[in-house]
């Protein structure tokens, strides 16, 4: 069977957004409708006949609605396979009608619990039971019955069935739709069961938000995915200018943005590879991002920027003088999106700041690790060494800390006057880390300060750092031979900080 007319509807939601209109539609193409409760109230009042569901059941709704539509007189007219000679009969023997079409949307739990301010019983009285049980049932009997779960596809099926009924395609994919919105309830349901950091029980239901060129590399499929109900800067920035996000922008600009907003001053950011190429604080968006590309220029080339401050057009000539492939900020002034204009393949985001609320997934074959988000700050920092650094020191060294925090284990940043000249990222060895950091940063190095983002486990580190003329450095401590490397930073006049806390990031 191809498509399915539909002369019976069981019309029972929550969300009354939409309801009237479409069941007008309904009802001039000849369907019947059974429905209960507030839905049967509204449509009633806006002169639309319907059929109660007491009068279907013969049973009155019980225990204050929790019991409506659980009878076999519905399920039986849901679940019905009409190309079963004995489902039929059953029905015939029973007295019972069959439904084609049944229109439902939940309970509100999850803005119930997003209100914050919902007692426990107001929250359970929140779960559906009846509403989940009849989507389930008519997307399993998808065959013989459509099922409606969102006021977003009243439109499409309202045309069906004006246009002879509902096609297999379309009931297949209503379907889907229907299983995908019960298995997303039932998740909200579990995370506020399960509540705490790590709960001992998780389910993600994750819905498509883009189907990406390709992912990392050309040969890989790869789309965007977004947790339903969380919140998502990327799925909610606005696109103002170039090419779709592909796979590496998404991840590279994650990371710039994240970074860039951890700042209270005006800051650029700059990302390749996922790892800051150019970081600054400034007195104006246009100074940080000129000292930002200083930083790396030849890594900085092809890069995602993020600024944490409107993007001016001062700011927008100097980006447009540069290539890049992303630029986000909070907000873009209309003279600064002239100027990027004049580059119609470069992406210009407008977006939220992120949050740090939400645990960080990282899959593993056949599933997960996790882990709560790293936030930098809270450290008990501790001066280790014969002399304190300065205030000025001590400023560029909480600048370095934050920034190795968001670079790629093992990870040094070399920074002065609150902006990086030199990153060692992603290397094997502490000391490797070091030397590229201060290969990058040259001649730039001598008074600037240094942050490591784990212990120097040898002198060795903290002595290459020093012989290029860095005159303070932190690090987390708690290494065996802190001893020496205490005693190194002595020798060579280095202030050191311990903070008792490392930021690994892999």
């Amino acid at each position: 069977m191809s498509r399915l007319a539909v002369e019976r509807a069981l019309v029972s939601v929550y969300d009354k957004e939409g309801l009237v209109p479409f069941a007008s539609r309904l009802v001039r193409a000849g369907v019947e409708i059974v429905s209960s409760g507030g839905t049967a109230r509204a449509l009633r009042e806006a002169g639309i006949d319907v059929t109660s569901v007491d009068e279907v059941t013969g049973a009155p709704e019980m225990l204050g609605g929790r019991v409506k539509t659980l009878h076999p007189a519905i399920h039986g007219g849901i679940l019905a396979d009409l190309g079963n000679d004995q489902h039929r009969e059953d029905l015939a023997r029973q007295g019972i009608r069959p439904f084609q079409l049944v229109v439902v949307n939940l309970y509100p739990f999850e803005e119930t619990v997003a209100r914050g301010d919902a007692t426990e019983a107001e929250i359970v009285e929140k779960i559906d039971i009846g509403g989940p049980t009849m989507v389930r049932a008519a997307a399993k009997n998808h065959a013989w019955v459509g099922v409606v779960t969102d006021p977003s596809q009243y439109d499409e099926v309202a045309a069906a069935v004006e246009g002879g009924g509902l096609d297999a395609d379309l009931r297949r994919r209503l379907a889907a739709a229907a299983f995908f919105r019960t298995a997303s309830y039932d998740a909200a349901i579990t995370a506020w069961l399960h509540p705490g950091p790590l709960p001992e029980r998780a389910v993600l239901a994750l819905e498509r938000v883009d189907t990406l060129r390709y992912g990392e590399n050309p040969h890989q499929p790869g789309a965007s995915y977004r947790q339903v109900g969380a919140a998502a800067w990327w799925a909610d920035a606005r696109l103002l200018q170039g090419k779709e996000m592909s796979f590496n922008n998404h991840l590279d600009a994650e990371a710039a943005w994240r970074l860039a907003c951890r700042f209270d001053e005006p800051a650029a950011v700059i990302v390749k590879h996922t790892n800051p190429c150019g970081v600054a604080v400034a007195p104006d968006a246009a100074t940080a991002f000129g000292r930002a590309w200083e930083c790396d220029p030849l890594s900085a080339f092809g890069g995602v920027v993020a600024l944490n401050r409107t993007l001016d057009a001062a700011t927008a000539e100097q980006i447009a003088a540069n290539f890049v492939e992303v630029v986000v900020a909070p907000e873009v002034e209309e003279a600064a999106a002239s100027v990027l204009s004049a580059k119609p393949n470069l992406r210009v985001l407008a977006a939220d700041t992120p949050g740090d609320g939400e645990l960080d997934f990282r899959r593993i074959e056949g599933g997960f690790v996790a882990q709560t988000r790293d936030v930098p700050g809270g450290e008990d920092w501790q001066v280790v060494s014969g002399r304190a650094p300065s205030e000025a020191e001590m400023s560029d060294l909480r600048f370095a800390w934050t920034v190795a925090a968001a670079t790629k284990s093992n990870a040094i940043v070399v920074a002065k006057d609150r902006a990086a000249i030199g990153v060692g990222a992603g290397d094997q060895s502490r000391v490797g880390a070091a030397q590229r950091a201060i290969a990058r940063a040259g001649d730039r190095a001598r008074g600037a300060v240094a942050a490591s983002d784990a212990f120097f486990p040898f002198p060795d580190g903290l002595e290459t750092l020093a012989e290029a003329g860095v005159t303070a450095v932190v690090e987390p401590g708690g290494a065996r031979r802190d001893e020496e490397v205490i005693a190194a930073a002595d020798r060579l006049g280095v202030a050191l900080v311990f903070t008792g806390r490392r930021h690994f990031l892999h």
